[in-house]
């Protein structure tokens, strides 16, 4: 496997995101490594990060699977907020790009069976806040989709790996 760092733009504005990790594929498809963090950013905390780094960057999402950390979901929607969660999954889709979760498992945003987080290790503060997004040839390829279980992997993270096999 090939992979090569992509030099996708970190600046929106005056404002710089960070820890954006695009890569080629074997020049096949694109890989956005994600964690977002609110970066000093009172109002463009989280799902704002990318936000903005998808602003910049949107012309580049074509064949891409995006993978990581956003620490968002929809239950934290802010009504005054136009770069909510839920309108960041508007703005993939309209690319064509979806919750490979959510496609898979037909459950809605907001309403995850299953959690990516066990906030603190806790087991009673479970959130789903972790998401592969893939465009078109992810999702047409997309066999199964996982997510680990906690009594195995809790004692290594609060955070539960995400397990994609595709076509």
């Amino acid at each position: 496997m090939a992979l090569k760092k992509l030099n996708w733009s970190n600046k929106f504005k005056d404002h710089s995101v960070k820890y954006f990790l695009p890569c080629s594929v074997n020049n096949e498809f694109e890989l956005l490594a994600v964690w977002t963090h609110r970066n000093n950013s009172p109002n463009f905390g989280y799902i704002g990060q990318f936000w903005k780094y998808f602003q910049v960057n949107k012309k580049n999402f074509k064949t891409i699977l995006l993978a990581g950390d956003f620490n968002s979901n929809s239950i934290w929607d802010e009504w005054d907020r136009w770069w909510n969660h839920s309108d960041v999954v508007k703005d993939l889709q309209e690319l064509r790009i979806e919750s490979l979760y959510h496609k898979f498992t037909n459950e809605k945003q907001g309403f995850e069976s299953k959690p990516t987080l066990f906030f603190q290790k806790k087991i009673d503060r479970p959130y789903h806040i972790d998401y592969f997004f893939g465009s078109d040839f992810f999702q047409k390829k997309l066999k199964f989709i996982e997510i680990g279980n906690p009594e195995k992997w809790l004692s290594k993270s609060d955070h539960m790996p995400i397990f994609c096999e595709f076509n």
